[in-house]
C-alpha cells in the first residue's frame, strides 16, 4: 500500500513538475493544479495510512486531524489559486493574442 501511495505521489510531482516546464499556459496550470494534489496526498499521509483508525473515540492508536484539516484548507487555496491563475491566462490571451507564458508568438522567437 505505501509503496503504490509513494508511486502514485511521485508520479503526480514529475507530472506536474514536467507540465509547469511548458511554454503554453494551459499546460501551466494542470502542472499546478497536479502539484497541488501530490501536496495534498502528502499531507494526507501524515495522518496515518491505516483505515482502521479513528479520530474520535477510543482507540488505541488514534488518527491525528490536523493533517486533515490541513488538506480541506489547502484544498479551498488550490481551487482559489487554480481559478486565479486561470483568470489571468485568459487575460493574457486577450491582451497578447497568444497563450506562451512568456508571451511571444513562435515566430518571433530566436532558433
Amino acid at each position: 500500500m505505501e509503496a503504490l501511495f509513494a508511486l502514485t505521489l511521485g508520479l503526480l510531482t514529475a507530472s506536474g513538475v514536467y507540465l509547469l516546464l511548458r511554454a503554453r499556459t494551459f499546460p501551466v496550470v494542470l502542472g499546478l493544479t497536479l502539484l497541488s494534489y501530490a501536496v495534498n496526498l502528502f499531507l494526507f499521509a501524515m495522518g496515518r495510512l491505516s483505515g482502521d483508525v479513528a479520530v474520535l473515540g477510543l482507540s488505541q492508536a488514534p488518527a491525528d486531524p490536523l493533517p486533515q484539516a490541513l488538506v480541506l484548507t489547502a484544498i479551498v487555496i488550490g481551487f482559489a489559486m487554480t481559478a486565479f491563475v486561470v483568470v489571468l491566462a485568459l487575460r493574457g490571451v486577450a491582451d497578447l493574442g497568444n497563450d506562451h507564458v512568456d508571451g511571444r508568438a513562435d515566430e518571433e522567437r530566436a532558433p
